[in-house]
């Protein structure tokens, strides 16, 4: 009996076939970068390294293909992060974290680091707006007066199930997003500023609220910081099919509110056919009710 050949290392390229591969970026038939494209893919983040010379070629097509594939192989690495995030870490995780590696899936080469050092000045300037305010519903006025006003944030409302509107990086270079991306956001700045406000995922819509020891209001962000009071939420839940129940009106754990924007991107991507989008979705989001 002969013996069982040893397995095969897809991941390892020998230096002649590796040459063969990179000499062939130039060549813009699709079947062939195709086959090109797969075979490096295959053999993950080290590929990057190899691509990188290519990035400054003369070449336009060797630079375009170059690019494709550099960029798929660090979107797949933070394909890996994400999910290795989603799959670690239990309903109490850090939600700015896994917002930024959320965002990170999609485009891979932003610098997370300095969209936090933007939400830490954000919180500085509203941080000294309310230096000499000393009532909750008159600091909310001055976060909405900043937030909206001041930097323009507001709801996507022509756009709604716009992808990009949960992508934290695009919500901030945009100034727009969906309720949960807006509710994420004033969430993010309340937390800086030591304030007691909290996510509400309520079905259908998603708020914010601020409670103290003597009252509690609930926050729209997609409606330009909207203050409502609970009899207000309610109305809305009866008047939108959903129907009350105390639980609708309980703060959400991070782990459920990223949960919520992973299965919100799901219903989006799927809806629009893109297949392998979906599927990241469905990984992402299996491995978050785990």
């Amino acid at each position: 009996m002969s013996a069982t050949p040893p397995a095969v290392d897809r991941r390892r390229l020998s230096e002649r076939e590796k040459r063969a591969l990179l000499s062939l970026l130039g060549d813009d038939t699709p079947t062939v970068f195709q086959a090109v494209r797969e075979r490096l893919l295959e053999c993950g983040p080290e590929t990057t390294r190899w691509l990188r010379p290519h990035l400054v070629s003369s070449d336009p097509v060797v630079r375009r293909h170059a690019r494709e594939i550099v960029h798929q192989v660090v979107q797949q690495a933070a394909d890996h992060r994400f999910l290795g995030f989603c799959l670690g870490h239990r309903e109490n995780l850090d939600l700015e974290q896994g917002i930024w590696l959320l965002a990170q899936t999609q485009y891979p080469e932003i610098n997370a680091d300095a969209y936090r050092a933007l939400l830490d000045s954000f919180a500085a300037d509203i941080r000294e707006r309310l230096a000499d305010e000393d009532r909750p519903l008159s600091s909310l006025a001055v976060i909405n007066d900043y937030l909206f006003n001041e930097l323009g944030f507001h709801g996507n409302e022509e756009e709604y199930y716009d992808p990009e509107n949960s992508y934290f990086n695009r919500v901030i270079d945009r100034r727009m997003g969906n309720p949960i991306s807006l509710s994420a956001l004033y969430w993010l700045l309340g937390r800086r500023l030591g304030l007691p406000i909290v996510g509400i995922g309520m079905p259908g819509h998603f708020l914010c609220r601020f409670q103290s020891s003597t009252e509690a209001v609930f926050i729209d962000a997609f409606n330009r910081g909207k203050l409502l009071t609970r009899a207000d939420c309610i109305r809305y839940l009866q008047q939108s099919g959903h129907g009350f129940e105390e639980g609708h009106l309980a703060p959400i754990a991070p782990g459920r509110a990223l949960l919520r924007m992973c299965s919100n991107l799901l219903q989006i991507y799927a809806d629009s056919g893109f297949a392998e989008e979906r599927a990241r979705f469905q990984r992402y989001v299996i491995a978050l009710n785990h």
